[in-house]
């Protein structure tokens, strides 16, 4: 097996600034380019924040301050041994916005990213101007759906499920120079995308961000909070916490044929949108909009912001 790759190395060049912010504690690696209203971009599994690199251009040529962040435990940024349950996410994206100097911001997030934006919304509204999720379903839209098997929703997260193993399932996401990364992408996206040129180099750049020491750990405990915590105080706290109708206008954006976050479950998530809320279903698009169908996501996102 190679050697694991340093943090540093999630740091890709490009048109943007790599920075570090203190934030709720610990210390995040943003992403950042342009200058306007602040937009936050905020990635999901197995991905880091370059997953919005052609968001983070476009944006920023739409008048736009475009910031992506590794999320905790992602990346280059800071991977405590604890801090992965919906609140402790969400102060470390509240904290984000005070420390760029920010009094709001929009929040955008694809996936656990964009679970993460409406739990932001519930419980940080005064700090979000508006929420866009990205294949993400509200986290009681989905649970609901999980629990009922609302169209399959169950089974399309069977790797949740694996996923409570202890140990297991970091040693199957690091096997053979983490493959299992690409077998994920792969399976996930739609079949234009993982066919295009950009593909290899996609695998390439999310399978070296997850080998990176304590990445995979990191990442797992996201999905195991979330189970294990619907049969705890905690959870209960939560789902109580975020249980009202956001305040805040909501767009989602949602692959039809997304085989992980269900488009009937993005449907499902009505009610807890804030008041001028949009949805938008793409066809032939998989669990990756935001790149899998860059220019129309980036288009409706942009014109979505515009409006408010």
């Amino acid at each position: 097996m190679a050697p694991p790759p340093d943090p540093s190395s999630a740091r890709i060049p490009g048109p943007w600034a790599h920075r570090d912010v203190s934030a709720n504690g610990i210390r995040l690696h943003v992403a950042e380019l342009g200058d306007g209203p602040l937009v936050l971009l905020l990635h999901g599994f197995p991905e880091f924040w370059w997953s919005w690199r052609h968001q983070l251009v476009d944006l920023a040529e739409a008048g736009y301050r475009a910031v992506a962040v590794d999320l905790r435990g992602y990346g280059d940024s800071d991977k405590p041994p604890r801090g992965y349950d919906g609140f402790t996410l969400a102060g470390d994206v509240a904290g984000l916005v005070k420390a760029l100097g920010e009094p709001r911001a929009h929040v955008v997030g694809h996936a656990w990213g964009g679970m993460l934006a409406w739990v932001v919304g519930a419980l940080h509204p005064r700090l979000v101007r508006s929420v866009t999720a990205v294949s993400a379903p509200h986290p009681l839209a989905l649970r609901r759906a999980v629990r009922r098997n609302t169209a399959g929703q169950a089974r399309a997260l069977g790797h949740l499920l694996r996923f409570q193993l202890p140990v297991l399932p970091e040693r199957s996401l690091l096997a053979a120079n983490g493959a299992r990364v690409g077998e994920l992408l792969r399976a996930w996206g739609g079949a234009g995308w993982t066919a295009s040129p950009e593909f290899a180099e996609v695998v390439e750049r999310n399978t070296a961000a997850v080998r990176i020491p304590g990445v995979a750990h990191s990442a797992l405990e996201y999905h195991r909070w979330a189970v294990r915590s619907q049969v705890r105080s905690d959870g209960r706290r939560f789902v109580e916490a975020v249980s009202r109708k956001l305040e805040a206008p909501v767009l989602q954006v949602q692959g039809a044929r997304d085989p992980v976050m269900l488009a009937q479950t993005a449907l499902d998530s009505a009610r807890w949108r804030g008041p001028d809320s949009v949805l938008r279903v793409l066809q032939d698009v998989g669990h990756f909009p935001h790149q899998e169908d860059r220019a129309e996501v980036s288009r409706v996102i942009a014109g979505f912001l515009a409006e408010r």
